[in-house]
């Protein structure tokens, strides 16, 4: 007997720890961090390349206002009003450069705390939820939420941190804006609540504010954060009783004074020119294509098996005759799978019983998330695993709430198959993960999925490309172009592959046909800029800088305040001896956009080439405060000074150059010759046996992987 008491002791110590909220955060954050480690490994992916490394506003913290002035794409017509991504983005390129790692990491930390702020703010809401059907007042507040609250919070939360379906937010860089707004608007939540609890007024109004600088971070994150601002409300109205009604509409006024803020912030970019939409669709297509959106996200959140980035439940040609619906039948079941999903959400809110009021509340969350995504209005596409991000957790507390109503006996076959559904969903995100690892890697899993789109032959021939590898390139390339003949950037890049395999004639014919016809198709795709780009640099390879300049400066009417279209003119005015047409060129552009990092580099090396150093320095400085680890500019800096024997200014930049980049031996090697023509021998000789250091460490380095 005393065995038997001391395991049902054990048992007991083991359940109590269990209890601990500690304990699961710790879970939580573990649980989070496993399944998406394989990203951690990962390279730049699709948007990567211009989101991380060509950004323009990450690279400095003098340009977090500016942030707040431009879209997320600068040459696009969508317009994602993200700044907070970006500042996200500037904090990473501070700490880490150009090291994946640590965007990577930061993106695993987002969204982890954003499960551990789903925890907590659950563990406040639940309470005054699971009350009992003939009370007509919330439960007391206890100083701890009661056991069945924090297990049934913490189970939502497992389950949502470790579900693959949000790879896409989480694993992918780009696609962090989901996880940085359920930050900043479930942080806003916790600390209005938190604020109502505070009985010093001067305390409670600072948190109240903190909130609302929480909250709008989170608008500014991404659009969907104002489906947070009408949860909020929707649980203040419907579900909190302890509050008094005026207290609540000044709430509401002060919700609605938030959403004016964000709008008066969402006004600085401007217009943008955008693609009008293209679906027309009519009410009962409308209809079906709502229901299989519904049915795609039930059976992704209960089965995700197959997981891609580019899923589509319309197909055009499935409504214009009886073949194509015959072609398409096998959709259909996504629209009875959604119909159902919808059947069985209302009616475990209208079911009396355990647990209704938190099947209210989840189905209302999931229905208010769903709708913006559901093709109730035009998007960029009919579906999108990210877009779970949110409504997911509403189809999580319905579960939850559903399991409440069961037995005591299949409330713990409930429990032991959650536990199973936790460690089968953290596998597959594990695997799903590390899809992410390059674009090779991620376009051929996408392809395999079942995800084979034009988007997805493009990046896979540009893998092929960067082996070398063109003529597979070229194949898929005429691949795409037979999917949509008109597609610009396909255009380009066959062009390109096939300028690279000496086809020269039919190259040059391909972009000065697609360039012909760019004044259509810019109006449907961005960036149709660069066909005019690549033919003029083609008729500079075959020395026909006029015809290059004429093609350039109808271009740039076309497609005003153009970088890369202003540095190619620039570029190949320098080459003619024309430094003071390239000067007034690039000069223009800059002071229009005094942020550009590129283009006041490239000024100060214009000017340093006419022998001006003078605005060279003022142009090089500037440049350099524009990109806090980039020493080009010092490098620039440097060799001006040593020209002008400004020996100890030249010595000065080129020890800021170094310690931007400690680990690069051309930095040691310039300080060290500054050092030798200043007669600092030993200085010298120490800057060179650092970079023998380095380069000893750099051959190390294949050895020991």
């Amino acid at each position: 007997m005393s065995e038997t008491k001391t395991v049902r002791h054990s048992f007991a110590v083991c359940a109590g720890y269990f209890r601990k909220t500690w304990l699961h955060l710790i879970l939580l954050a573990a649980a989070g961090f496993a399944a998406h480690a394989p990203s951690l490994q990962g390279e730049l992916i699709w948007d990567d390349d211009f989101l991380v490394r060509t950004n323009a506003f990450i690279k400095s913290p003098l340009l977090i206002l500016e942030a707040f002035r431009h879209y997320l794409f600068l040459d696009a017509y969508a317009t994602h009003y993200r700044p907070v991504q970006n500042l996200s983005y500037m904090v990473d390129y501070a700490l880490w450069s150009t090291d994946l790692y640590g965007f990577h990491l930061s993106s695993i930390l987002f969204h982890v705390g954003s499960a551990v702020l789903l925890y907590l703010l659950l563990c406040k809401l639940l309470p005054p939820l699971l009350m009992a059907s003939d009370q007509n007042s919330a439960i007391p507040k206890p100083s701890k939420p009661p056991p069945l609250v924090s297990l049934v919070s913490f189970l939502v939360a497992l389950l949502w941190v470790v579900h693959p379906v949000h790879s896409a937010a989480v694993d992918y860089v780009s696609g962090r804006a989901d996880s940085l707004a359920f930050f900043f608007a479930c942080a806003a939540w916790l600390l209005f609540l938190k604020g109502r609890e505070v009985r010093q007024r001067s305390i409670r109004y600072g948190i109240f504010v903190l909130a609302g600088i929480s909250g709008l971070l989170g608008l500014c994150s991404r659009e969907s954060a104002c489906i947070w601002v009408v949860l909020f409300l929707l649980y203040l109205f419907g579900f909190e009783r302890s509050m008094a009604w005026r207290h609540k509409f000044f709430v509401l006024g002060a919700c609605l004074a938030l959403m004016a803020t964000y709008g008066v912030l969402r006004h600085l970019p401007g217009s943008r020119g955008q693609v009008e939409s293209s679906w027309g669709w009519s009410a009962p297509i409308r209809a079906v294509v709502m229901c299989r959106a519904l049915g795609d996200y039930s059976r992704l959140m209960i089965f995700p098996a197959n997981l891609h980035m580019e899923r589509s439940v319309y197909d055009p040609a499935s409504f214009r005759n009886k073949e194509g619906w015959q072609k398409m039948i096998g959709l259909e079941y996504l629209a009875v799978v959604g119909f159902l999903t919808a059947a069985i959400l209302i009616y475990g809110a209208a079911k009396s019983g355990t647990g209704q009021r938190v099947r209210i509340f989840g189905t209302a969350w999931f229905i208010l998330a769903y709708l913006p995504i559901s093709n109730l209005i035009d998007l960029n596409a009919t579906v999108a695993e990210h877009w779970l991000y949110l409504p997911s957790v509403g189809f999580l507390i319905f579960l939850a709430g559903s399991a409440l109503a069961l037995t005591p006996s299949w409330q713990r076959i409930a429990l032991a198959f959650a536990g199973c559904a936790v460690v089968a969903l953290g596998v597959r995100a594990g695997f799903r993960s590390s899809d992410w690892l390059s674009n090779e890697t991620f376009a051929r899993r996408t392809i395999a999925s079942g995800g084979a789109s034009i988007r997805i032959a493009l990046l896979l021939g540009n893998t092929y490309v960067n082996r070398q590898n063109y003529p597979e390139a070229e194949r898929l390339y005429r691949k795409a172009l037979q999917l949509c003949p008109e597609y610009p950037i396909a255009r380009n890049n066959l062009a390109d592959v096939l300028l690279r395999q000496g086809k020269q004639k039919e190259a040059e014919a391909i972009f000065a046909a697609a360039t012909e016809a760019a004044h259509e198709t810019r109006k449907e795709y961005p960036r149709t800029w660069m066909l005019a780009l690549n033919l003029a640099r083609l008729n500079h390879t075959n020395h026909k800088d006029s015809e290059a300049l004429a093609v350039l400066e109808k271009a740039q009417s076309d497609y005003p305040q153009t970088w890369e279209l202003i540095k190619t003119e620039s570029e190949l005015l320098r080459e003619m001896n024309e430094i003071d047409k390239a000067i007034a060129l690039v000069r223009s552009f800059s002071e229009n956009n005094w942020w550009h990092y590129d283009a006041a580099m490239a000024l100060g090396r214009l000017y340093a080439e006419k022998n001006d150093p003078d605005l060279a320095d003022v142009a090089l400085r500037r440049a350099s405060r524009l990109d806090v680890h980039d020493a080009q500019a010092l490098n620039l800096l440097a060799m001006i000074r040593i020209n002008q024997n400004r020996l100890e200014d030249a010595c000065a930049a080129q020890r800021r150059a170094v310690s931007r980049q400690p680990d690069e031996p051309r930095q040691y090697l310039l300080l060290s010759d500054i050092l030798q023509k200043m007669g600092r021998t030993d200085e010298a000789r120490a800057n060179i046996a650092q970079i023998e250091r380095l380069q000893a460490f750099a051959k190390s380095q294949p050895a020991a992987n």
